[in-house]
């Protein structure tokens, strides 16, 4: 078994070290290449993955990882490393300053330790099984809004918006008109950690994580429901306790939400 204390510190030396690496891209200015029709990369995505991979190798050079960019490893252990080395590329390439790198270990399938950090603010975000949640060493609690109508909400969008039908922008309309307000920041990592630390009410978003994903939330100790439409109405959705999340995907699911959506469990918990 690996030393999870020790394994917490070096999740947050090495996302401390990618995010001084992001800072320096973005004040220098960044170079943009496109995967799809509005879904871009930038050299500063592989610069920082680059440094992290090479981190956990010589660290933990039997640890398998999992990568946003690059995809899985090829070799099998109970011991993963889970990466987004840029979350919120889009707005890290239009110079606005919302935009995190996320780092967390699984064994055997249950996340144990993970950080979220954004550079530009210097704020940390930390979890460890058992221990809670933290934003700069302070705890965090989620929102106590008991009601959707005084809820502020936050949710994004899926590349192929223009194309795919089931886009969330009805459900967006809808949302917008029951709750306070519904943001969208760009950043979903920085999204849920925003709902761990009580600064907003709660998020979704489609085609964003897989089904699996809930028995981690499960060992977390809190359950997050899930609706077949998305609609505020429905029963489905959760709400009352900080989080709402719809609509499974059988596709891989991005790297960082298992960690984001595990700080906000932990963070309602403790």
């Amino acid at each position: 078994m690996l030393n999870l204390s020790e394994a917490l510190n070096f999740a947050v030396a090495t996302v401390q070290a990618a995010g001084e690496l992001l800072r320096d891209h973005y004040r220098n200015g960044v170079t943009v290449k496109y995967k799809g029709e509005i879904d871009l990369i930038t050299e500063a995505d592989h610069a920082s993955e680059a440094l992290i991979l090479n981190r956990i190798r010589s660290a933990y050079p039997d640890c398998a990882i999992l990568s946003e960019e690059s995809g899985a490893s090829a070799n099998s252990s109970p011991y993963v490393w889970i990466v987004d080395p840029l979350d919120g590329t889009t707005n890290f390439a239009h110079g606005l300053p919302i935009f995190s790198v996320t780092l967390a270990l699984v064994v055997d399938g249950v996340i144990e330790v993970g950080v979220t950090y954004n550079p530009i603010y210097d704020e940390l975000y930390t979890a460890r099984r058992g221990q809670g949640a933290y934003l700069n060493g302070g705890r965090l609690h989620v929102s106590v809004v008991p009601t959707l109508d005084k809820s502020l909400l936050v949710t994004g969008f899926p590349y192929d918006r223009r194309t795919n039908p089931n886009n969330n922008i009805r459900q967006f309309t809808d949302f917008s008109l029951r709750a306070q307000g519904v943001l969208r920041l760009g950043s979903a990592a920085l999204d849920l950690s925003a709902v761990a630390a009580g600064r907003l009410d709660g998020y979704w978003e489609f085609k964003i994580f897989s089904s699996r994903y809930y028995a981690t939330l499960g060992d977390a100790g809190k359950r997050a429901d899930q609706s077949g439409n998305g609609s505020p109405s429905q029963p489905g959705v959760t709400r009352g306790w900080g989080i709402w999340m719809v609509e499974r995907s059988d596709t891989e699911p991005k790297a960082f939400l298992r960690f984001s959506i595990f700080l906000v469990c932990l963070a309602h918990l403790n």
